[in-house]
């Protein structure tokens, strides 16, 4: 019979958090146990339903209120088990990684571009015990063995109900994404932080894979996008029909080349007649008249001119000699005129009544015909 116990654990499925020992109830270990602690690992010792001391890495000398020899005699009242019960907690204290974390359902978030939308998130995150007595006593209980599944599920309720918050802190617009994932993640890591804590956990990384919105807004959002890289719709028109032109010269027997030639031919025909219009709407445009000189009359002294009708120089204050009206068609002619401006006739003669010769003013019968003047 063994004098002394040794106590230690080891966890080849690496998912283990907390294991107990013995995993039912509480142990009989005998003064001067050994317990061995590794560097991943801490252990919470209970004595008497009670935790009395957290053990690090290293190896440990236990002290219980079980003496071997009267062990047996002692247990007899208690049906063969000693009344001085102890237990050792292990806990993992490595870091557990690719943690995931998701949305069950979509959540809703209001966009500034494209009104409400429903959104789904998933990422990873990894985390350690800090506090191996706090996370004991809170979260795990008289339970002998508890995985990182264990609590999983609470952590990522706190995650998401986190996350809805900080996105509506932190974005306005789902196009933005690809430039906020890093701040939201960081934001979203300090939020959660403080949950975790209580129960001595802590959170070393977090990371936002993605940010989905569904499929029907994808669609939309990669119109949009197609639009943008389109830029000038004519000129991609023309791109578009000088490919189908190309891809019928290189197979000119198919019927799809003939499909594509038709859509070619259209589409020049359809930049012709947008041509003519645009000449055509040209053509109807009225051109606009130059405004009509004001008649004048020139200065005989500087040569100003002056209003019609001005009696002196408006520039040198000189008389201005009045009009003079053509003998054949009245119209008023500028002093000093030779010649009638609208029917040639010779200023200072007459032009005969009969055979409308000109007579030099004055003249009493017409050199032409003989006919008096009047």
């Amino acid at each position: 019979m063994a004098m002394f116990d040794i106590i230690e654990w080891t966890d080849n499925s690496g998912t283990q958090l907390v294991h107990r020992i013995p995993e039912n109830g509480s142990g009989e270990f005998r003064i001067g146990s050994q317990l061995i602690v590794r560097e991943t690992q801490a252990a919470v010792f209970f004595k008497d339903g009670q935790g009395r001391d957290t053990f690090s890495a290293g190896r440990h000398t236990l002290s219980t209120a079980n003496i071997p020899i009267l062990t047996k005699i002692l247990s007899i009242p208690f049906g063969g088990k000693s009344p001085f019960r102890a237990e050792v907690v292990f806990v993992g204290l490595q870091t557990f990684l690719d943690q995931k974390w998701g949305t069950r359902e979509p959540i809703a978030f209001r966009d500034t571009d494209l009104g409400i939308v429903r959104l789904r998130a998933f990422g990873n995150f990894t985390m350690r015990v800090t506090e191996p007595q706090l996370f004991v006593t809170t979260v795990v209980g008289s339970r002998g063995i508890f995985t990182s599944d264990g609590i999983g599920d609470y952590l990522k309720n706190v995650i998401v109900s986190r996350f809805n918050d900080v996105l509506g802190e932190n974005m306005k617009s789902v196009l933005d994404l690809a430039m906020v994932y890093d701040e939201l993640g960081i934001a979203l890591k300090t939020r959660v932080q403080t949950d975790f804590a209580k129960f001595g956990i802590e959170v070393q990384d977090f990371f936002i894979q993605a940010i989905t919105p569904p499929e029907e807004v994808q669609k939309a959002m990669d119109q949009r996008a197609s639009m943008g890289v389109v830029g000038d719709m004519n000129k991609f028109m023309q791109f578009k029909a000088a490919n189908a032109m190309e891809a019928a010269a290189n197979n000119p027997g198919g019927a799809g080349a003939a499909m594509a030639m038709g859509a070619g031919a259209g589409m020049g025909m359809a930049q012709a007649q947008m041509m003519a219009n645009a000449m055509a709407a040209g053509q109807q445009q009225p051109q606009a008249k130059a405004p009509a000189a004001a008649p004048g009359i020139a200065c005989p002294g500087c040569q100003a001119q002056n209003a019609a009708g001005a009696k002196f120089c408006s520039s040198c204050g000189k008389a201005i000699p009045a009009a003079e009206a053509c003998a054949k068609c009245n119209v008023q002619n500028a002093p000093g005129a030779k010649f009638c401006s609208s029917c040639g006739t010779g200023m200072g003669k007459a032009a005969c009544p009969k055979c409308q010769a000109q007579i030099a003013a004055g003249a009493k019968f017409c050199a032409g015909c003989g006919n008096p003047m009047a």
